[in-house]
């Protein structure tokens, strides 16, 4: 078993690589916006700035969930039980797994934008207003799933992260109609030459960046193409889907519980050209398990949500009792550290028994009845201490009391207020 801080470093080079695919996304867009119309007046501005616009949202939200991952590995380094730090660590899969795929969304969403670009500049010809309506058909794919990965809801993002593929598929079909359409509008124009060179730079720029490690540029969508593992990483035929660096990076996060099987087999058959290939309860391809540390557990895995794996009609525990969200939050437990962030799943005849049986005013008066217990320890420590816990003493003591009643800490995001 990989120790935490192994599986919160993996986590914390995972957040830096979405960080520096955010700069580099970024600098294309601002150096979008920063262009001067041609000299017939065409560009990017007018009516397509908000086109621009779109773009800019997208950074914010991504800025702010990767914030709020870096945060919660900032906190689990703190927590001296191992897995109290490991469950905070797989506190920021959903996170980790949103802003991944987001980022991929928005390069893609810059790839349109630096082709519409180069056809306002260089195909005169071409009809702003078609192009105006073929950008909107795009954004209106796009924010369905952007608005399910920004959400912070992590079976909508699970759901929107293996379903990306599908629709990756259906953004290469339009940004080659559009750059096709671009060509023969130059070729009827007379400008053969110059539509030739303009799509070669089309071509180099774009083929749809992804915003994990770069592939070479990537070849039309293939059904049934095998993916196998080489020393170099995952391999489509003879081309380098992803580096062993990053495989070797997904496999402690997908073994640890942070990053789920689904999602991670979707990057690579994006990566891979197999765009397609996005159907429900689709077993995964046998070179991705292999490559990410095949098991029982592992190979019983298919591409579904989390109500697959039988676990959405158990009971959620608040080990932080929520009738006591003031004290909670007078420490420290707001935002990503509210108590509402740190339930667990129990079987309904475990929730009851920690409870004091199925009657909880009755189980209330039992003295080891959970929600007495814990905030007993945790007023007893203060009173030791002449000082308010931090949210480090607090978890400690909590993970103490979990592992003494069979807990599991392994925890789900629970109702809100």
């Amino acid at each position: 078993m990989q120790s935490a801080a192994a599986v919160r470093q993996a986590t914390l080079d995972a957040i830096d690589e979405v960080k520096r695919s955010l700069v580099g996304i970024e600098a294309a867009r601002s150096r979008l916006v920063s262009r001067p119309s041609s000299l017939g007046g065409r560009g990017l501005d007018g009516v397509f700035t908000r086109y621009l616009d779109h773009g800019s949202k997208q950074l914010t939200w991504l800025r702010g969930t990767l914030e709020s991952a870096t945060a919660l590995a900032g906190v689990a380094s703190e927590v001296g039980d191992s897995g109290m730090e490991l469950s905070i660590i797989q506190m920021t899969g959903p996170r980790l797994q949103a802003t991944l795929f987001g980022t991929l969304l928005l390069a893609t969403w810059v790839d349109f934008l630096q082709l519409a670009d180069a056809v306002l500049r260089d195909c005169p010809m071409c009809g702003s207003e078609k192009l105006f309506a073929d950008l909107h058909r795009v954004q209106s794919k796009l924010t369905p799933t952007l608005a399910d990965l920004a959400s912070g809801d992590s079976e909508r993002i699970e759901a929107a992260a293996t379903a990306m593929p599908l629709l990756m598929g259906e953004l290469t079909h339009e940004f080659d109609t559009i750059r096709r359409d671009a060509h023969s509008a130059m070729e009827v124009g007379g400008k053969v030459m110059v539509a030739a060179q303009v799509m070669e730079l089309l071509a180099l720029i774009s083929s749809l960046k992804m915003s994990f490690p770069r592939p070479p540029p990537a070849a039309p969508a293939t059904l049934g193409v095998g993916l196998v593992m080489s020393s170099g990483g995952v391999m489509a035929g003879s081309r380098l889907v992803v580096s062993a660096e990053w495989v070797e990076m997904m496999r402690r996060l997908v073994q640890a519980g942070v990053l789920s099987l689904p999602a991670v087999s979707a990057a690579v058959r994006i990566h891979s050209g197999q765009v397609m290939m996005a159907q429900a309860n689709q077993d995964l391809p046998k070179g991705v398990r292999e490559a990410l540390g095949d098991s029982p557990e592992v190979r019983g895995m298919q591409v579904t949500g989390r109500a697959g794996a039988g676990m959405s009609s158990a009971p959620k525990h608040h080990v932080l009792p929520k009738e006591h969200r003031e004290w909670f939050e007078q420490r420290g437990f707001k935002g990503d550290m509210d108590i509402d962030n740190f339930c667990v799943r129990l079987e309904q005849a475990h929730h009851e028994a920690i409870h004091g049986g199925g009657n909880w005013k009755l189980g209330r008066t039992w003295p080891g009845e959970w929600s007495q217990m814990i905030m007993k320890a945790l007023r007893n420590a203060e009173a030791r201490t002449g000082r308010m816990l931090t949210q480090k003493e607090v978890l400690d003591i909590v993970a103490e009391r979990m592992k003494f009643y069979g807990v599991p800490i392994t925890f789900t995001k629970g109702r809100s207020r």
